[in-house]
């Protein structure tokens, strides 16, 4: 897939008026090109900042709002008063705008130049002021954005703008992301399930299923030729046991058969222009009709380190999680993945949980070059032996998230992790991490239940709690935050007083 960011463009509106004079909007033009040129000559935004001109009435700024919702490229709104900008003019632009906005609380000039400043500089240089009006109005319209404050030259300014980017490019990505449902969820599991309706209204998830035998249509047309090139590139491109090369063996023909399974999988989402996909162990077509020989964990691996979102049992809130993962985690160096909570290790102050899956852990996370193996797998409709990737992630920090559907609205839970090194899993070849979750295992594992958590979640090393704030300001759902500083009497009194607020906000949105 191509860099997601290229596609995307924010624009950038400054706020003023005409009561100084003719001048003062020339100035304050000039004085915004030399800022979105900066910003974009910084390198340190992922996405082109395009300058929209000065706002100097209602109607420009319902006119430039209307534009930006109906332009495809323009991803948010960088708006920043440089003179006093009345605010009742913001009212109809503002009503009107869909697309995330971010309030730049900052001004063009650093330091106050006190030994010239005069009336006109005053008149001109009025963000201290111009924004806390435009703030107000804001407030007051329960408009969701983000309030960034600093000098726009700052590191932090633009660290704090290139979250808000990285986030409005993933909320972008999912208003037309298709998730396809291959079989159904796991029967009787609740975290998975969830309101698909609500979802699309509120997250822009498309949820379609799509039965196996159809995608065995595409499967029964994949070339053997195609199906070769695609095990020489496994081969070149993983560790492997050289004895899995033999062609006569059954663990090559798993590994064949694997390939032909990605390439059945891949031509599907291609043709149904899908962003992600979930799959059902126990539905996996009739083997004697050209059914898989095995759960398909080789491709889901290899898929979502492509971009693919990718839930399990059916986990569609997570597989499109997970795509906006790595929409926002593009360009970062650490890499993302689904993890399944898999089992405890208590080791007093160090106890941790290892974060596995049967099969499905993308490589992006792999400390070393992940290994090309085939097992034996006694799990799902097919108990066979199944090719996959085996590798353990790398040590550092990281940030894990869920969704869950609340019932009255959906809930995005983050715990802040530190992945540890792990010990040999001889007699368990599969793909997983270990970590401890903030503060430490009693607590962020306690308060990720209290908070209905999944025993899946979406884990990057390179996206922090900021992006998830940002993201769920977007989306206008809740959000709890696990961290070093939490307990769980303070993080019982947020589930209780949230709960009491989104009730209660129905009537003020």
């Amino acid at each position: 897939m191509n860099n997601a960011f290229d596609q995307y463009e924010v624009w950038f509106v400054t706020g003023a008026q005409l009561l100084y004079g003719g001048d003062a909007v020339i100035a304050v033009d000039a004085h915004s090109n030399e800022m979105v040129n900066g910003l974009n000559e910084s390198g340190k935004l992922p996405v082109k900042v395009v300058y929209k001109g000065t706002a100097n009435s209602s109607k420009e700024v319902e006119t430039v709002f209307k534009a930006a919702n109906n332009d495809e490229k323009c991803i948010g709104v960088i708006t920043w008063m440089h003179t006093f900008s009345p605010a009742k003019m913001w009212i109809h632009g503002l009503q009107q705008l869909k697309k995330p906005l971010l309030h730049l609380h900052t001004q063009f000039n650093k330091e106050i130049p006190w030994d010239t400043m005069d009336m006109d500089f005053m008149n001109l240089n009025q963000s201290a002021h111009g924004d806390r009006e435009f703030g107000h109005i804001c407030t007051r319209m329960r408009i969701r954005r983000k309030v960034v404050v600093g000098y726009w030259k700052d590191e932090d300014t633009l660290h704090k703008i290139a979250v808000w980017m990285r986030v409005c490019a993933g909320w972008a990505d999912s208003q037309d992301m298709l998730i396809i449902r291959f079989g159904d969820q796991m029967n009787n599991v609740a975290v998975t399930d969830g309101d698909k309706v609500e979802a699309e209204q509120r997250m822009g998830y498309h949820v379609d299923y799509c039965p196996v035998s159809e995608l065995m249509e595409y499967h029964k047309d994949i070339k053997d030729a195609d199906v070769d090139a695609l095990v020489a590139t496994y081969f070149k491109e993983y560790d492997h046991d050289a004895s899995l090369e033999d062609k006569s063996t059954e663990a090559y023909q798993k590994v064949w058969n694997a390939a032909k399974a990605e390439l059945a999988i891949r031509a599907i989402l291609k043709a149904k222009g899908a962003k992600g996909f979930t799959t059902n162990f126990d539905d996996l077509g009739d083997i004697e009709y050209n059914g898989f020989d095995q759960i398909p964990g080789l491709a889901s691996q290899r898929l979502m380190a492509e971009g693919y979102g990718f839930g399990a049992e059916g986990d569609w809130k997570s597989a499109a999680l997970y795509r906006t993962v790595w929409v926002m985690n593009q360009g970062l160096p650490k890499g993302c993945s689904f993890l399944e909570d898999y089992t405890l290790n208590f080791d007093g102050a160090k106890s941790s949980i290892l974060q596995s899956h049967m099969l499905e852990v993308c490589p992006l996370i792999a400390a070393n070059k992940p290994r090309l193996e085939v097992h034996f797998l006694g799990i799902g409709i097919r108990k066979s032996q199944t090719a996959r990737l085996v590798f353990t992630s790398k040590v550092g920090t990281g940030c894990t998230a869920t969704i869950v559907d609340m019932g009255n609205r959906f809930r995005l839970i983050v715990n802040d992790v530190e992945c540890i090194e792990p010990k040999p899993l001889p007699k368990l070849p599969v793909a997983s991490a270990l970590w401890i979750p903030m503060p430490n295992l009693e607590i962020g594992a306690g308060a990720w239940i209290l908070a209905g958590g999944t025993h899946h979640s979406c884990f990057s090393y390179d996206l922090t709690a900021e992006y998830w704030e940002d993201y769920a300001e977007i989306a206008g759902i809740e959000m709890v935050h696990i961290n070093k500083d939490t307990t769980i009497s303070c993080f019982k009194k947020e589930l209780r007083m949230n709960e009491i607020y989104y009730m209660l906000n129905k009537a003020l949105c």
